[in-house]
């Protein structure tokens, strides 16, 4: 399977890089694809490292003003000319989505791939992985928008708020059939 990770470059706490250290691991040693923004640095740096580490594949879709900051060594490695065209690469590589922490870029990719999948032009499983509740304020919100009528189809049917990495994992395989 390959699954599209949106998160952030930053370095970040342990609260945070372990839980996503861990859902690599899983990823690697599930012979799974990262398919994530390319870079080598901050918690994007982490993931790749867990997946490579645990056997898995890396490819990875940049943009030309980040080119200089790619991982060495991917397996594969596209440089889009634009955030635009690099969000489709993204979308188009991969056969599911999770969300990890992140800042706006991670969140304008989360909201992209949902307003996709509201209009029905995708059906990618989507995750959100709520690591240390860092996605609990958004998920009051969808719930919201949901219970006033902003949202057209159920919010279970756009994304799913996984707690652990195990848990985002799991309902990646389920969704998509892989064992």
């Amino acid at each position: 399977m390959r699954i599209c990770v949106f998160l952030s470059a930053a370095d970040v706490d342990d609260r945070y890089t372990r839980p996503a250290r861990e859902f690599a691991e899983l990823l690697g040693k599930g012979g799974h694809t990262l398919v994530w923004g390319g870079s080598d640095v901050g918690l994007m740096k982490v993931v790749a490292d867990g997946v490579q580490e645990a056997g898995g594949r890396l490819c990875g879709v940049s943009v030309t003003f980040l080119a200089a900051r790619t991982r060495p060594g991917a397996d594969e490695m596209v440089i889009a000319k634009d955030l635009a065209e690099r969000k489709k690469l993204l979308l188009e590589q991969a056969d599911a989505v999770v969300v990890m922490v992140g800042g706006t870029g991670t969140l304008d990719e989360a909201t992209e791939i949902l307003e996709l999948k509201k209009h029905g032009h995708t059906d990618k499983p989507v995750v959100l992985l709520n690591t240390a509740g860092f996605y609990d304020g958004l998920q009051e919100q969808f719930r919201r928008m949901e219970t006033e009528g902003f949202l057209p189809r159920p919010l279970a049917e756009l994304v799913f708020f996984a707690q652990e990495p195990v848990g985002a994992l799991a309902y990646l395989e389920e969704s998509l059939g892989t064992r």
